[in-house]
């Protein structure tokens, strides 16, 4: 079966019409769904726009074609939907949670996440992940009589555990916690079967679209890439296929099958779980104790591969560190002079700090900078020191 092939809505997947609904009652929005409203919402909110200028791995000035947080979550959208299409899930929770899985990623990705986390380690720390439900809760105000977007309790929660579940006697991050307060997001349980794909078209896309950007950037050549035994396979197909195909070509070409093999892998390997776990609801699935949605054994282990090959050789690449390094020490500075100056920040964001305590205060300026895109915080950090670090 062609992994695009629509199958009949499975009985494990969400279903929009039985929906946990959300914090906030809210008239019904025909004919969309509660599903499908939330994806909307997601994409007219600010942090949505704002990941146009927020680096994957490269910054913004390094040319104009590497990935941003932006065309990452687009394609994280396209192969999710794929996945969910493929497996007879509800296609709309897919495509909310793909949008929304890195709203509270910072300006300088991780490199600017690392930096957050450590000064704000006295009071909670900083995740991105609990950020974005920080972001979708309480940050977004664009409606009259709540704060965040009010989104359904299945995106939420699938915003909150996609990644799995967060274990009894874990530290559970602040945003997380507090929200927790409000509405039991299960935390201990596994998410439904649209965020565990969601999660898997994650890493799919991360690992194809930086193989991408890594040849781009000339860190590697793709004969270095024949190390993976994977890509050498897809390679070795290609060479045969079509003898003498052009570098840019055969690297698109590369790119294309490893996704097609990755999603095909997923697609049978998650109907192999299911065929055992047997789950006749999305209640069923979070209630597994497993995930229903991954990769085989086998493809795990060649997915772990392609991450290896790129951490030393992209991630870690001395380029790639001197620029994050340079950008993590603007964050340091900024937030320094926004925890010491808050009169600096704008009217909306200084509005009821008089007299708060330090970690309010602390909270509201790391609220501010993760917020940012990349050019605005070196344009803020401009404002205010003497020397901006060039990051290219």
């Amino acid at each position: 079966m062609a992994v695009d092939t629509p199958v009949p809505r499975a009985r494990y997947a969400s279903d929009p019409a039985r929906s946990r609904g959300r914090l906030h009652a809210e008239p019904e929005s025909p004919p969309r769904s509660p599903f499908r409203r939330d994806a909307d919402r997601i994409i007219h909110s600010t942090a949505f726009r704002r990941l146009k200028h927020k680096t994957q791995v490269f910054v913004f000035d390094e040319g104009d074609h590497f990935r941003t947080r932006l065309t990452h979550t687009i394609e994280v959208v396209q192969i999710a939907r794929s996945l969910a299409r493929a497996l007879g899930l509800d296609e709309d929770l897919a495509e909310a949670l793909a949008l929304a899985h890195d709203l509270g990623h910072t300006p300088f990705g991780h490199a600017g996440e690392r930096e957050l986390d450590a000064l704000m380690a006295p009071w909670g720390g900083f995740d991105h992940n609990a950020q974005s439900l920080r972001v979708v809760t309480r940050l977004e105000r664009r409606y009259p009589t709540f704060d965040g977007l009010n989104l359904t309790w299945e995106t939420l929660e699938g915003v909150v555990k996609h990644n799995g579940p967060l274990a009894p006697g874990s530290a559970i991050p602040l945003a997380i916690a507090e929200y927790q307060a409000l509405q039991d997001l299960e935390l201990a349980s596994f998410a439904s079967a649209e965020a565990q794909a969601v999660a898997v078209a994650d890493d799919i896309a991360y690992d194809t679209h930086d193989i991408d950007d890594g040849l781009r950037a000339r860190l590697f050549d793709p004969d270095d890439l024949l190390e993976v035994p994977l890509l050498a396979r897809i390679f070795a197909g290609i060479d045969r296929d079509y003898p003498g195909l052009e570098r840019s070509r055969r690297v698109h070409e590369l790119e294309r099958r490893l996704i097609t093999e990755l999603v095909g892998d997923v697609v049978a390997e998650t109907g192999r779980r299911i065929a055992g776990i047997a789950p006749d609801s999305a209640a069923a699935v979070r209630a597994a104790g497993r995930s229903a949605v991954g990769f085989s054994a086998a493809m795990a282990a060649a997915e772990r591969a392609i991450k290896a090959f790129l951490f030393p050789r992209m991630y870690r690449h001395h380029r790639v560190e001197q620029a994050m390094a340079a950008a993590r020490g603007a964050v340091r500075e900024l937030f320094g002079h926004l925890a010491a100056n808050p009169q600096d920040m704008p009217e909306e964001w200084r509005r009821g700090l008089a007299g708060a305590e330090e970690g309010r205060l602390k909270r509201r300026v790391a609220d501010y900078i993760a917020g940012m895109t990349d050019r605005f915080l070196m344009v803020e950090h401009a404002r205010f020191f003497d020397s901006t670090p060039d990051l290219r």
